[in-house]
């Protein structure tokens, strides 16, 4: 991708309560920004947009990651892994079971966000709990982007923090407090013993 300056200068300014306009989408912008670049950048936009489906998220692909050469998928995935080890671990507790099941092991990665992901987890509102996770995720995408002004990492930044947006864009309050009760419900009536209650909405 030669031009960078000036796919960056084309890119809107987002926050995390920024809109999508009429006719646009995270894919428009994914699209569009991989039509402007070239092959090589292509492929680590589609490396990084594999990393937002679930089913992509095995050990096979953490691993690949932790090997990539581009700096930002690089680290992106490495916290993107800690972060979920931590959730899988605090769920593996709330559920009595080991503590280490489907955690995926690849070596020691610095972690410093780990505090405040634990406080996060204790946030008895589902909600509340997601927005906190994607706040913490949009604070480490700005430091791994910090001086990047106008080059791939600052166009990985933005897909990364889009993708945030595009995922609560989809919900409202009181329809994503039911999605996030019932998926809730969904995981843990799969083990059996478990006692579940959702909350009561409003």
């Amino acid at each position: 991708m030669k031009n960078y300056e000036y796919i960056v200068a084309s890119l809107p300014a987002i926050s995390t309560f920024w809109k999508f306009g009429e006719g646009t989408s995270f894919h428009t912008y994914a699209e569009e920004i991989k039509r402007l670049g070239d092959k090589a950048d292509g492929a680590l936009v589609d490396k990084l947009l594999a990393g937002f489906e679930d089913e992509n998220l095995d050990e096979a692909f953490y691993r690949g990651m932790a090997e990539e050469k581009n700096a930002f998928l690089r680290n992106y995935f490495a916290f993107d892994l800690n972060v979920r080890n931590a959730k899988t671990r605090y769920l593996n507790k709330a559920l009595g079971r080991p503590a280490e099941q489907d955690v995926i092991h690849l070596g020691d990665t610095p972690f410093e966000e780990a505090e405040r992901l634990e406080a996060v987890l204790q946030e008895k509102d589902l909600l509340s709990r997601e927005r906190a996770l994607d706040d913490l995720m949009w604070d480490k995408i700005s430091q791994l982007t910090s001086f990047h002004y106008f080059d791939i990492d600052a166009v990985l930044g933005f897909l990364a923090k889009l993708h945030i947006i595009a995922r609560w864009a989809e919900l409202d309050e009181q329809a994503g407090r039911a999605r996030f009760a019932a998926l809730v419900k969904e995981v843990q009536s799969t083990f059996k013993g478990v006692d579940y209650h959702p909350e009561k909405t409003e």
